[in-house]
């Protein structure tokens, strides 16, 4: 199944999981499970921008983008993370007007057994996300899924904030579990935007990538003969990227330079799942000029 494919279930899960948590809410009249179900709301708006983004993502280069589009998935992350921050900011509002005037609560079981159920929904869903982002590395998949296990843990402090008001009678524990909710949904938003921002800055490979890389070199280098520099890799969603420089002698014909150039491509590609790679074909004795004019002014 193709990430697109999760994201359309994650859509049909956030219009379940509305319903019912707009039902739980109506019922008992808790600002907690209005809280979770803002959430929710906020989960289908992302996730149907994710779907978009994914979408985006998955077109081939063309004149005007020839690396691709892969970076279409950060905006994802970016705009879920600020939804997820302006859904935040409304719960507290409207959980400090509850805590000045506290009301009873009606139906608490209820209520309880359908944020239990919505729960469950996001709870699967989020598991096989997660899972699908880590076989495809895409982020927006992933930050999609993040956002519904922190809806899992939202509506677990829900139910057990509205258990704590069954058992003592004590009503303002519904708007202060709010309050601790929207403070727990800002923290995730301001991870996800910085999540974006990190993508959309041209980050390197991760560590353990860029060891691959060194691993499949220094099986090709040799002292007198073969040598790499000027390595450099970026990553741009699922897309990963390296260039880099290799010298050789001087005398070797173009097609046994080339030939040992795919040799080390494929390697490069095999260690590394989604890799691109650039060489550039040099001479032992000659260095590429890398530095921008810009820099120099």
């Amino acid at each position: 199944m193709q990430a697109s494919a999760y994201l359309k279930l994650s859509v049909a899960t956030a219009v379940v999981t509305i319903a019912l948590k707009t039902a739980a809410w109506w019922w008992t009249g808790s600002v907690s499970l209005a809280a979770d179900a803002l959430e929710s709301l906020v989960n289908l708006a992302g996730a149907v921008f994710a779907l978009a983004m994914v979408t985006l993502a998955a077109q081939p280069p063309d004149a005007e983008h020839p690396y691709g589009h892969h970076k279409a998935e950060y905006f994802s992350s970016g705009f879920e993370g600020i939804l997820i921050i302006a859904a935040a900011l409304g719960i507290c509002w409207g959980a400090i007007d509850r805590w000045r005037h506290p009301q009873a609560l009606d139906a608490i079981g209820l209520g309880v057994a359908l944020a239990v159920v919505s729960s469950a929904l996001n709870g699967l869903m989020a598991w096989a996300m997660l899972r699908k982002a880590r076989e495809v590395r895409s982020v927006a998949l992933a930050g999609d899924a993040r956002h519904l296990i922190t809806d899992v843990w939202t509506s677990a402090s829900v139910v057990a904030g509205l258990l704590g008001v069954m058992a003592t009678g004590w009503h303002w524990l519904d708007p202060l579990l709010a309050i601790v909710v929207a403070l727990n949904i800002l923290r995730e938003g301001v991870h996800l935007i910085h999540e974006s921002t990190r993508g959309l800055m041209d980050e390197a490979l991760d560590a353990a990538s860029q060891a691959q890389v060194q691993t499949v070199l220094e099986g090709f280098r040799h002292p007198q003969a073969i040598r790499f520099d000027h390595i450099v890799s970026r990553v741009a969603g699922q897309r990963r990227f390296i260039d880099l420089h290799m010298h050789m002698p001087a005398g070797w014909t173009l097609g046994r330079a080339a030939a040992l150039r795919g040799d080390v491509e494929r390697a490069l590609m095999v260690a590394v799942p989604g890799l691109r790679v650039s060489i550039q074909l040099l001479p032992l004795d000659v260095e590429a000029h890398t530095i921008d004019q810009d820099d120099l002014l």
